[in-house]
């Protein structure tokens, strides 16, 4: 069976009613009616599930966390207004003033600036690795770690962490992994693999069509009996623990981070992100194939091409046994110099230049003038940013006519 093959009946099953609207309904209410101060009194104690207000969950935005929670095999899970959102929504919900993180691999620019900029003002500190520096990580954490961090694949230096053998260090030491997989939803499934909670951009891949902003994280159920978050480094979760047995993780990120941080999914944006679930296998199917060829074409044709799927990548072992539904719609192209990618780009006439990633539409963008044009040099070499560097997300064009296009580009 193809790798996506499985999620095709879930997702349009998941989404589509069997009675009344086939589509999903969108609930755009800001606030809900109560009916009687019992009810509402019942609502807020969480013996009654009806919803409070929109900030904390809307019956839309509902469904999708239903979906999404399935997908990753989770026990529930919390939808965002934007993948940033759900990335410091699954953060600050484990964090407090003198914790730190251990994060690992290439990282998005955003993400970045969040743990060394934003989260330092709170003195909250990361130490950032390699993927491959596993004894530096394994010495990096203490008794203040509360989170590894790390993206299922570098945006952009695409390097692959071994997330089984980094889930086991964080298992070992009692620490919160956290993984963006914003690029691989169905081809990696980070809860299997490890995790502890996963977190996604859906505008991204899982939207496909730039029309909605936003995010989610979904969470594993608390164990019965021995689990990490039952120690004293997670001590404020006893509470959640005692109330909702497995399903703490999630009563926690909303009391802690949505509620007094609102960031909030909007109800239409949740709606759309349905639409684009519905199709995500397919696409993702012609997508990751898309990649590979084009990989492999640019490579022939003398290009500098960063993607694990080619020999001489360093993680192209692990690409073969543990990314067989490939790694996302992301390749990048070294030009050497920003003259000679600003040329590529004002020449290619299929890509569209945006800091956006897995559209329906092949995307590319100069790395160092835009996303990182404010990181200093040693910061860009360790997340692999060079002055030729375009990093390129491939929709769903006819791969030929994308490479007919490249190479013209190129010349």
């Amino acid at each position: 069976m193809n790798h996506f093959e499985e999620y095709c009946t879930k997702f349009v099953q998941e989404v589509g009613s069997k009675e009344g609207a086939i589509s999903p309904v969108i609930v755009s209410s800001a606030s809900f009616a109560y009916g009687t101060p019992e009810i509402g009194e019942g609502i807020f104690d969480g013996s009654i599930k009806k919803p409070l207000y929109s900030r904390m969950g809307n019956p839309t935005t509902s469904k999708l966390e239903t979906i999404m929670a399935s997908m990753d095999e989770g026990i529930g899970a919390v939808a965002t207004s934007s993948g940033m959102g759900a990335t410091a929504l699954a953060t600050m919900s484990l964090l407090s003033s003198g914790d730190e993180i251990v994060s690992i691999g290439g990282l998005f620019g955003g993400t970045y600036s969040y743990f060394n900029e934003t989260l330092s003002r709170f003195d909250i500190k990361t130490h950032f690795f390699d993927v491959d520096a596993i004894e530096d990580i394994i010495n990096a954490i203490n008794e203040k770690t509360k989170i590894i961090f790390l993206e299922s694949v570098g945006n952009p230096n695409m390097r692959l962490p071994d997330i089984k053998r980094i889930a086991s260090i964080a298992n070992t030491a009692g620490v919160a992994l956290i993984v963006d997989n914003t690029t691989t939803p169905m081809s990696i499934s980070p809860l299997k693999l490890g995790a502890d909670i996963v977190v996604y951009s859906t505008t991204k891949i899982i939207s496909g069509n730039s029309s909605a902003l936003g995010g989610c994280a979904v969470f594993r159920a608390i164990h019965e009996g021995k689990d990490k978050f039952k120690s004293p480094r997670y001590d404020f979760l006893a509470k959640f623990i005692k109330g909702v047995g497995a399903m703490a993780l999630i009563p926690n990120a909303k009391k802690r981070a949505m509620r007094d941080f609102g960031m909030s999914a909007n109800a239409h944006a949740s709606y759309q992100t349905m639409l684009g679930l519905e199709t995500l296998p397919l696409r993702m199917d012609r997508i990751v194939s898309s990649v590979a060829f084009l990989a492999r074409e640019l490579d022939a044709n003398a290009l500098i091409v960063n993607h694990p799927s080619l020999l001489q990548h360093p993680h192209h072992e692990l690409y073969m046994s543990d990314f067989k539904g490939g790694c996302g719609s992301l390749l990048t192209l070294d030009m050497g110099t920003k003259e000679k990618a600003f040329e590529f780009l004002n020449r290619t006439k299929i890509a569209t230049i945006t800091a956006n990633i897995g559209d329906n539409r092949t995307l590319a963008l100069h790395m160092a003038s835009t996303i990182y044009r404010d990181f200093d040099i040693k910061t860009r070499e360790f997340l692999g940013i060079t002055d030729g560097l375009i990093r390129i997300s491939i929709g769903l064009e006819n791969p030929s006519d994308i490479l007919e296009d490249f190479l013209n580009a190129a010349k």
